[in-house]
């Protein structure tokens, strides 16, 4: 499938880390190191803009290793970029653990997913089918 992209960065386009790879890396277009706290947020530019086709989305994704091994993951993962955005994407970096995080300039920051979705058309009932859950939510099937 192809995409309109327009990359503003000084950095190559988002790639594919490996040949079955799901999400496309998104690398920090800053001029300067941007430093995260502990337990707080920044937000940080990417240079990427894009045009997606009618029915796609593009999930912003933390990286794992970011994860793992700092801490530092994407506040509202997934992050929603829709087909009729055309702004630059921008990923919205948390800090959880007790260390201040430094990025730096080119750093991959996250990882961007294209998915296929559905438009709902809503039914309305005034009652809903039986399922073997029911009504059990949060802690309903066991730890």
């Amino acid at each position: 499938m192809k995409v309109k992209i327009v990359n503003r960065s000084a950095f190559p386009p988002p790639s594919y880390a490996t040949a079955l790879s799901a999400g496309m890396d998104l690398k920090a277009d800053i001029a300067e190191p941007m430093t995260v706290a502990p337990l707080c947020r920044i937000t940080v530019p990417t240079g990427i803009f894009i045009e997606l086709p009618a029915g796609y989305e593009a999930q912003i994704r933390p990286r794992s290793g970011l994860a793992a091994g700092h801490g530092i993951t994407v506040l509202n993962a997934p992050g929603t970029i829709d087909a009729d955005y055309r702004g630059e994407i921008k990923v919205l970096l948390v800090n959880l653990s007790d260390t201040e995080f430094t990025v730096n300039p080119g750093e991959r920051i996250a990882q961007m997913v294209v998915a296929k979705h559905e438009k709902v058309e809503w039914e309305l009932v005034s009652d809903l089918g039986q399922s073997g859950r029911g009504t059990g939510g949060f802690g309903s099937t066991g730890i």
